[in-house]
């Protein structure tokens, strides 16, 4: 459905931001572009959705090059950026009925997706009054009012309490249950290991590591189990695979001397990988 091959991009004519980016995208994934701030992500995006057409190499959607697109284009893609695209003046369902009417393909009723991101008693609201976190929502399903078929999400979860971000993450996962391709921005490691199928490290412009989330972390090791013991009146404490746990000497020794005090599993977190991967931290 997706397909970058080459892809290189520069705001100059000195440096490359954007630097041979290969990669592909199937109908129905959640695919993560995860980084730190200036790391190129946001400029990525703008890219797939046709923002920024003066690119070297090929970005396919659907097969058209999207350097060549239409506005036809926008009908299979909705685009939900981290800052709201929203008229101030307008209510909450003025909005969605003016970006609805931009498109010709049959709309979601905007009192459901009001309904969906708790905003139904604030339609008649000037957005102008709503919070950043309403915003925030408001913008999201304005994304999905004409039902596209790929979905670019900016850091949907950016300023939100966890019950609504944990709403809209739930309404992401039903996408991609409905068959979205989903592209997901975001520094949120968390949510990138909890909704993406796969995600790509990026930092200063170039991918680092493609992987699911679970791979990622089972390539640097996997679990750890960490355990503690008295030897005399000392507490010792070691570290060893899960895998390993069998052939351990020593935890086999204490356990069956009944010297263990404690015991625990504990796994790298996406965050660890990032940083372990591209030795940078993502702020």
């Amino acid at each position: 459905m997706i397909e970058i091959n080459n892809l290189s991009f520069s705001y100059s004519d000195t440096k490359s931001f954007i630097k041979d980016m290969n990669f592909s995208v199937s109908k129905g994934e959640i695919f993560g572009f995860l980084g730190p701030s200036g790391a190129g992500k946001s400029t990525l995006q703008k890219i797939l959705t046709g923002i920024l057409t003066s690119y070297d190499g090929s970005v396919k959607i659907n097969n058209l090059e999207v350097k060549h697109h239409d506005n036809s284009f926008y009908e299979d893609i909705g685009i939900d950026f981290e800052f709201p695209s929203l008229y101030a003046k307008f209510t909450a369902i003025e909005n969605l009925n003016f970006f609805g009417s931009l498109y010709t393909k049959e709309l979601i009723e905007p009192m459901m997706l009001l309904r969906m991101v708790g905003l139904e008693n604030d339609a008649n609201k000037r957005v102008s009054d709503f919070s950043k976190g309403m915003k925030s929502r408001l913008n999201f399903v304005k994304a999905l009012i004409h039902q596209p078929e790929i979905l670019f999400l900016d850091e949907p979860t950016s300023g939100l309490d966890p019950v609504n971000a944990r709403v809209m993450k739930n309404i992401i996962l039903d996408q991609k249950a409905s068959g979205k391709t989903i592209i997901l921005t975001t520094h949120n490691m968390h949510d990138a290991a909890e909704l993406c199928d796969r995600v790509a490290f990026i930092v200063e412009g170039e991918i680092k590591a493609i992987d699911t989330p679970h791979n990622l972390i089972m390539s640097r090791g996997g679990t750890k189990l960490k355990y503690s013991y008295l030897e005399g009146t000392k507490e010792i404490q070691r570290t060893t695979s899960l895998f390993e746990t069998a052939s351990d000497p020593i935890l086999k020794r204490i356990i069956n001397d009944n010297k263990l005090t404690s015991i625990h599993s504990s796994e790298p977190t996406l965050e660890d990988i990032f940083i372990e991967v591209t030795g940078r931290c993502l702020q």
